[in-house]
């Protein structure tokens, strides 16, 4: 299947558009008192920072004069206790706005995760997961921080403005249209600036996404990057990706901070014609009792300040706009993935399971017009155990992936008790299988939680009884710490056969009425695989089985054997007939048989 690598960008199936943006609101619709909340606090706080130039304005007109020596003092406590208040107002809407951050960045998180826990093999098989882990994580933080106090904050510039514009009318509205007159020239630069800076930022949010993918798959890979001497080539790659991140950001960070010196500019030239506007143009309009009304003025200078601070805010707040549009565009690229495997309308939950297994002309594919597998047809009865071998990418694994359900077929049917599984939950299916996968994953936390991990209910005893199926006991019994060791992420420190064994046993622990290994043997040694067979014989006695395997001594003693080749079931039957037949299976048995006398 076609598969995106760490420095190729992802392209985007729907561009952004609006209803997108629509559509993520919902996030902060759930936590609407909490938004009017930091909405009513911001408005009355910036009513109040806009009341102290119009108090100044009068101190210096009314009283400084000696008209209203009386309230001096009245007003300057009035003054003191409006900038205090302002204070403790934002500090009241931060700590809102800092917990309602964090609830939208949980939901967000928990809605992606949720969606990804039901997406099918092939969307994590087509992508670095570096790539997933950055929407996941990244992107979201990103994205909430400007859903909660971004949007608010253009809210209330842009009502800032309405109340400065206000104010300003109230002392000459000649003066105001001066004030205005700078605006259309900062909202025509905006446009021109507008799709650059679109795709600036969509080619950062690649870039960085191409970063994490690297680095995620260099953690993983730090052990075959030490033992083949990588550091050096990988450090070269890795200083290429970031390039191409920092050309992107510094572009999109050049125009985005090119804001500020231009409003900058058109805002002290706003200043200086207000000056020169009330001496030559409307000084009639500042004179009072043949007095100068230098507060007024001073006002007015003061509110053309105000006015273009929120104009260089909702600037910033477009530039954080462009980002969250291209991480949203991301994060809803994995919302909208479809689950291509999930339950029907009318599905029903799976009877307890007996074991007969039927393929009915089945045939899947990863990538359209390219089968894997082709009208593969058979029938395997309750108790059976049944060996898939051939050549690496015959289809086995596929085969067993149908079977669980992990992909949907193609054409054709897979069946269990004669059940059609498209027919049947999920939850009821898997749940009575046992799949134990050639990748073997062990969790961070103890080996108990780990034996424990399909069956949640299990005692302390079953957890133990199912490592001693399987020989695990042992070697669980050695450790410092026993059954209560804990792990991290992988099973670091344990070896590939006990990693395994320890898989076995959670399998075990399950009680599936159908068993799946797949390749669950490569990783034990000789000594521990004829401990683990024991273990094995017990567990599939009057269990259905399907086991893949290169080892051919462990599927020896399988009731019937296929032989895949092609995606097609070039042989089948007992290892005896087989090997009689002198066909394709024989090869390849007495071909390994030949490599293990060599080495003997």
């Amino acid at each position: 299947m076609a598969r995106n690598k760490f420095n190729i960008d992802e392209d985007l199936d729907v561009p952004f558009n609006w209803s997108q943006f629509k559509r993520s609101l919902v996030y902060i619709r759930k936590y609407l008192k909490q938004i009017i909340a930091m909405f009513s606090l911001s408005l009355l706080a910036s009513f109040l920072a806009l009341l102290t130039p119009k108090i100044q304005a009068y101190i210096i007109d009314e009283m400084i004069p000696g008209k209203l020596t009386g309230w001096i003092l009245v007003l300057g406590v009035g003054y003191f206790i409006v900038n205090i208040s302002t204070i403790f107002i934002n500090r009241a809407r931060a700590l809102i706005g800092i917990r309602t951050s964090q609830n939208v960045i949980t939901d967000m998180r928990t809605d992606v995760f949720k969606h990804l826990q039901k997406l099918s093999f092939d969307y994590y098989d087509s992508r670095p997961h570096g790539k997933i882990l950055v929407r996941c994580i990244n992107y979201v933080n990103n994205v909430s921080e400007f859903l909660t106090n971004g949007l608010i904050s253009a809210v209330l510039q842009l009502l800032s403005l309405i109340l400065i514009f206000g104010f300003m009318l109230s002392i000459s509205y000649k003066m105001t249209l001066v004030v205005l007159a700078g605006l259309p020239l900062f909202l025509i630069y905006l446009r021109i600036t507008r799709p650059k800076q679109r795709k600036y930022r969509q080619k950062s949010a690649n870039k960085q996404s191409n970063v994490t993918a690297y680095l995620s798959e260099n953690i993983n890979g730090a052990k075959v990057t030490q033992a083949f001497t990588r550091e050096q080539t990988n450090s070269g790659i890795f200083d290429g990706l970031l390039a191409e991140t920092r050309k992107y950001k510094l572009r999109a960070s050049y125009i985005a901070h090119s804001m500020w010196p231009i409003s900058t500019f058109l805002s002290r030239i706003v200043k200086t014609a207000i000056f020169l506007a009330a001496i030559y143009l409307f000084r009639d309009d500042f004179i009072k009792g043949g007095i100068v009304q230098i507060g007024a003025i001073t006002a007015m200078v003061s509110y053309s300040n105000r006015f273009w601070g929120p104009i260089q805010q909702m600037g910033m707040i477009y530039n954080q706009l462009m980002d969250a549009m291209s991480y949203l565009e991301r994060i809803f690229q994995v919302l909208d993935e479809p689950v291509t495997v999930e339950d029907s309308e009318n599905a029903e939950d799976m009877p307890n399971i007996n074991g007969d297994v039927s393929f009915e002309n089945v045939e899947f594919e990863y990538d359209k017009g390219v089968p894997v597998i082709k009208n593969v047809s058979f029938e395997v009865k309750a108790g059976e155990s049944i060996a898939l071998v051939g050549p690496t990418g015959a289809g086995k694994s596929t085969i067993i992936n149908l079977l669980s359900r992990f992909y949907n077929v193609t054409s054709g049917a897979v069946k269990i008790d004669g059940h059609n599984l498209n027919d049947v939950t999920l939850n009821s299916l898997r749940r009575q299988m046992g799949v134990m996968q050639q990748d073997t994953f062990i969790f961070a936390g103890t080996i108990m939680d780990n034996i424990r991990y399909g069956r949640l209910d299990a005692t302390d005893e079953e957890c133990i009884a199912a490592a001693k199926t399987v020989r695990a006991d042992d070697f669980i019994k050695d450790m410092e710490d026993g059954y209560y060791t804990e792990t991290n992420e992988r099973g670091e420190g344990l070896s590939a056969g006990q990693k395994q064994l320890i898989s076995f046993a959670r399998t075990l622990l399950s009680d599936p009425r159908i068993l799946i290994l797949d390749e669950a043997t490569s990783c034990v040694d000789t000594n521990t695989e004829h401990l683990v067979q024991e273990g094995i014989a017990a567990l599939l006695k009057g269990r259905t089985s399907f086991i893949v395997a290169h080892r051919l001594s462990t599927i020896r003693n399988c009731d019937r054997i296929f032989y895949i080749d092609g995606g097609v079931i070039a042989e089948q039957g007992s290892h005896d007939q087989l090997m009689k037949a002198r066909g394709l299976y024989y090869e390849l048995y007495t071909s390994q048989l030949k490599e293990i006398l060599a080495e003997d």
